[in-house]
């Protein structure tokens, strides 16, 4: 049973509980972002404990957790309501979602051993629901993973190298695609240390995606920045957004 009563058929294979959580995440996604003023007001603070659950139809309900003990699955994160006032709603949301996460991570191993999976179909489970961004991630726009393989270095010759990358460059369209590859030795400007994304502050990793602001010289993720490869072979100059808004500014 869920927080409203409403019984739903039980998964029992990887593929049933992947297809479950995809639904509940769904659910919560939609809480979070589209339906947030219908959040907002069922979650006052003058009521009592609240939870938010995701359903498998693709829906979300906040209500009281269950009364039965232990409930039938892991119940979601308790009270989120009564933080609802204590900060931003941009926070509160970001808050609700990590609890979201963990919830979901929760339900669907509590399926799988309920039902007995073994470490190839737990490892296969969390494979499939690693695929997708995170409920946080979607929440908040900072789905960090890597959708290509190159990254993109603007129509300049400027370059940049870390202790162990270096860039291999080709023309194409008046833009430099750039593709990070590894180094065994060390660079010159090893002391700079390793690239950071200018938005996130992560390292470069194999295969991500990155672009260069022509004015600042920082680099980025392209999903930090929301550029794509196919975005970024029709850009003459590339300004990251804070350069942009410098501009904008003056």
């Amino acid at each position: 049973m869920e927080g409203g009563g409403v019984s739903h058929p039980i998964p029992r294979t990887v593929e049933e509980v992947f297809a479950d959580v995809k639904g509940r995440r769904a659910g919560l996604i939609k809480a979070l972002t589209t339906d947030v003023g219908m959040l907002y007001l069922q979650c006052d603070p003058e009521k009592e404990n609240m939870c938010l659950y995701g359903l498998p139809n693709e829906t979300w309900e906040v209500n009281l957790p269950v009364e039965e003990v232990p409930p039938e699955l892991p119940e979601p994160a308790l009270g989120i309501n009564f933080a609802r006032d204590g900060m931003q709603e941009k926070e509160w949301l970001s808050l609700v979602a990590v609890h979201s996460d963990s919830w979901l991570l929760a339900v669907a191993f509590y399926f799988g051993a309920r039902f007995g999976f073994g470490k190839s179909q737990r490892k296969r489970l969390f494979q499939m629901i690693n695929e997708l961004p995170t409920v946080f991630e979607v929440v908040t726009g900072n789905d960090k993973r890597p959708r290509d393989q190159s990254g993109v270095h603007n129509n300049s010759n400027k370059s940049k190298s870390s202790g162990k990358s270096k860039q291999t460059e080709h023309q194409t369209k008046g833009v430099k695609i750039s593709t990070p590859a590894y180094e065994e030795e060390e660079s010159e400007d090893d002391e700079q240390g390793a690239t950071l994304c200018g938005a996130c502050g992560d390292n470069y990793a194999n295969d991500e995606f990155w672009i260069c602001c022509d004015i600042c010289e920082g680099w980025f993720h392209g999903k930090c920045v929301k550029i794509t490869p196919a975005k970024a072979e029709h850009i003459k100059q590339y300004k990251c957004p804070s350069c942009s808004n410098k501009r904008a500014r003056v």
